[in-house]
């Protein structure tokens, strides 16, 4: 049978006949105790193999240190083992549109569709962000240079980072930020500094009223700064950055020769009374600005996991490079399904009746119900000004917990879908100053009305509980 192997393989893989011709002699010898008839070479690679059966010399690479842990599969598989109601995790618990599912049905009975498609993104999808994204940004986007798909906003972010930053780099986080960018940064070898939001005026008021101090930003910018990361509308908070505060955070950007990846998954999410405005639009800004997007967020899928990046094409090159040598290309069904979807929403963008109107008014009325509830339930919501979570404090409940390394939001969270069976998520996960982050909690209100009647439920009847206590 070997030889008949080694025979084919010469054929077509000449490499690999010492492979056949070794394992032939080794069964041939070394199992039959004539380890003295090996030659020179693969004696060694025995003997070797048999010195290292602890295998010590396989050991994970040194960036990945403390990285393992994660919140979402820690959370993930808690509120499934308590059977909680999950207003943890960012997901809607409903379908996207019928028209993207239609496309997406339509795009799989097509042959050529179910084939590799370009790399950086598929033609027809990256045409269709160009159209939607050109009048925004008031210039005509090139599909083809200044459009990258990616498998997520996650990994458009992954890119990002891993195509510019890397030892002794130094990168500025706005915090409380998505766990992701400080690991993906970490792994580059970058080092990691961090500005959080504070509270200006009443607390813990809405989500307008936490800022970055821009001195404190300034301070934290030295000689090796290279990159600063923002996130509007932000993930946990709801903020979404004014024009004024925008203009100062580019003019640091432009002092200092920053990069700026602007993290917009939730643009389209935005409720009224705020205005999404995109830093990349700002004098000086198109040229050190990588702007991310996300088709989970804008059509409700995020299982699609395709996302997007828009910037000059000099500063999406090296972005392209990591893809290339990673995923190369995306789902091509998915993408072409989204390209339609995009088309049917630029047809009556801006409209009343359009999905991404239909979408703000729908979670306006959700948000605002969750707000309600929490109040009633004697928490303190921070009402946000887009996404789709609101932060609340929950230092009025009085519950303590005796002991214990973690901290008082995560203690928090885990006693209340063990007792009150609701999931939320503790942000102190987030942030590097994590005692601002201790009373709080994040609930996720993206949800089906069912779901969130069922949660309401049990807040108000935990609430009445209290009251009898008391």
């Amino acid at each position: 049978m070997l030889s008949r192997l080694a025979s084919v393989q010469l054929k077509f893989a000449p490499e690999f006949v010492f492979t056949s011709r070794f394992l032939k002699r080794f069964k041939c010898g070394a199992v039959a105790g004539k380890s003295s008839s090996l030659n020179p070479v693969t004696r060694q690679l025995s003997t070797s193999v048999a010195r290292n059966q602890d295998m010590s010399n396989i050991t994970p690479a040194k960036r990945l240190d403390g990285l393992d842990n994660n919140i979402w599969v820690e959370y993930s598989a808690l509120a499934v083992q308590t059977k909680a109601i999950n207003l943890g995790q960012g997901f809607p618990d409903y379908s996207p549109p019928k028209f993207v599912m239609d496309a997406l049905s339509e795009a799989s009975q097509q042959p050529m569709l179910q084939q590799y498609t370009r790399g950086p993104g598929h033609p027809r999808l990256v045409k269709a962000l160009a159209n939607i994204y050109g009048p925004i940004y008031g210039k005509e986007i090139d599909p083809m240079t200044e459009v990258l798909i990616s498998c997520g906003a996650y990994s458009s972010l992954s890119f990002a980072i891993q195509g510019f930053l890397q030892e002794g780099d130094e990168v500025i986080l706005i915090e409380p930020f998505f766990d992701c960018y400080y690991p993906m940064a970490k792994q580059n070898g970058a080092t990691v500094k961090y500005v959080p939001l504070r509270p200006r005026g009443k607390y813990p008021g809405m989500s307008k009223d936490w800022a970055v101090d821009i001195q404190e930003l300034e301070a934290a910018v030295s000689k090796n700064t290279k990159m600063l990361v923002i996130n509007t509308p932000n993930n946990p908070f709801g903020k979404v950055f004014s024009r004024e505060e925008l203009e100062e955070l580019a003019d640091v950007c432009r002092r200092h020769d920053l990069l700026c990846v602007s993290d917009e998954v939730y643009e389209w999410l935005v409720y009224p009374g705020s205005q999404h405005i995109k830093i990349a639009t700002l004098p000086g800004m198109w040229e050190r600005t990588i702007t991310i997007g996300s088709a989970g967020k804008t059509f409700h899928a995020t299982g699609w996991k395709t996302g997007w990046s828009i910037g000059p094409a000099n500063l999406l090159k090296p972005m392209s490079v990591c893809q290339n040598n990673t995923a190369y290309t995306m789902v091509t069904p998915i993408q072409e399904a989204l390209a339609v979807g995009l088309e049917h929403e630029l047809k009556c963008f801006g409209e009343p009746d359009s999905f991404f109107s239909q979408t703000v008014q729908n979670l306006m009325r959700k948000r605002d119900e969750v707000v309600a509830v929490l109040r009633e339930t004697g928490l303190s919501p921070i009402v946000p000004e887009g996404g789709y979570f609101v932060m609340a404090d929950i230092t009025s409940i009085g519950k303590k917990f005796e002991g214990g390394a973690e901290s008082y939001d995560f203690q928090f969270t885990k006693w209340m879908m063990r007792e009150k069976g609701i999931a939320s998520i503790p942000p102190s996960a987030f942030p590097d100053h994590k005692d601002m982050g201790a009373n709080l909690v994040r609930f996720c209100f993206c949800k089906q009305d069912e779901t969130l009647k069922a949660a309401y439920k049990v807040l108000r009847q935990w609430a009445e509980e209290r009251r009898q206590e008391n």
